[in-house]
């Protein structure tokens, strides 16, 4: 049964995305904004859908709250599976991530990427394109509307994982000198990690208090560690 149903769900989930790629292919001549972000946010909802319905799991957002209203503010997840990636979507509209930079390589999903003006880097590299890329962060999130969002652990992980955080969190975080919003989520329990089976079950996302600006880097390490595995 739960072959029967991870396949249905990988099929659907992966024809889906690849058909909303193909339809847009003509939204990349046009502004990002109008049209691309506006894909991005279906593709949440259609990945909500499917969740729901597909792998009969009930997915929950705690704390959304605590997301500030009128000041800038940045979120620093969890990373567990491919799902988060496309519900900030739907849920942070028109939002921005630092992703790897080998991403923009793929054939198409790539050209997405650049269109939507993610911003790449090169993981684990500590190069003089990285310390640009983080001056490119703090000028593009100063100076737009759109909420960054990073995956301080760097990569997925399983959900009994607490691996140390990438130091580039801490960067982000003095550099853009505005509030942190922690979340913490157990997607990998429902999509684990490099793994064709899907499993039924309830998934949260827990939006945590804000770090506000002016603690140093390993203080701010250490709290943001304490809520997004505790």
């Amino acid at each position: 049964m739960n072959f029967l149903r991870s396949l249905v769900f990988n099929f659907f989930t992966y024809v889906g995305i690849a058909i909303a790629c193909i339809v847009s292919l003509p939204t990349l001549l046009l502004p990002r904004k109008k049209f691309l972000s506006k894909i991005s946010y279906f593709l949440g909802y259609y990945l909500i859908f499917l969740t729901k319905y597909v792998l009969g799991t009930q997915i929950e957002f705690v704390g959304m709250d605590k997301i500030p209203k009128d000041k800038k503010f940045f979120i620093a997840s969890a990373h567990q599976s491919m799902l988060e990636t496309f519900l900030y979507n739907f849920l942070i509209p028109d939002c921005t991530f630092v992703i790897k930079k080998e991403l923009l390589s793929i054939p198409l999903y790539g050209l997405y990427l650049k269109k939507l003006e993610y911003i790449a880097i090169n993981r684990g590299k500590t190069t003089k394109d990285n310390v640009s890329s983080f001056g490119q962060i703090f000028d593009r999130i100063q100076k737009s509307n759109r909420t960054l969002i990073i995956f301080p652990q760097g990569t997925r992980v399983h959900p009994e994982e607490q691996p140390m955080l990438k130091k580039g969190a801490s960067r982000i975080y003095q550099g853009l000198n505005i509030s942190c919003i922690p979340v913490k989520l157990n997607t990998g329990s429902v999509w684990p990690r490099n793994s064709f089976y899907k499993y039924p079950g309830k998934i949260v996302f827990e939006f945590k208090d804000s770090i506000e600006p002016g603690l140093d880097s390993a203080t701010f390490t250490k709290e943001l560690e304490r809520k997004i595995y505790n």
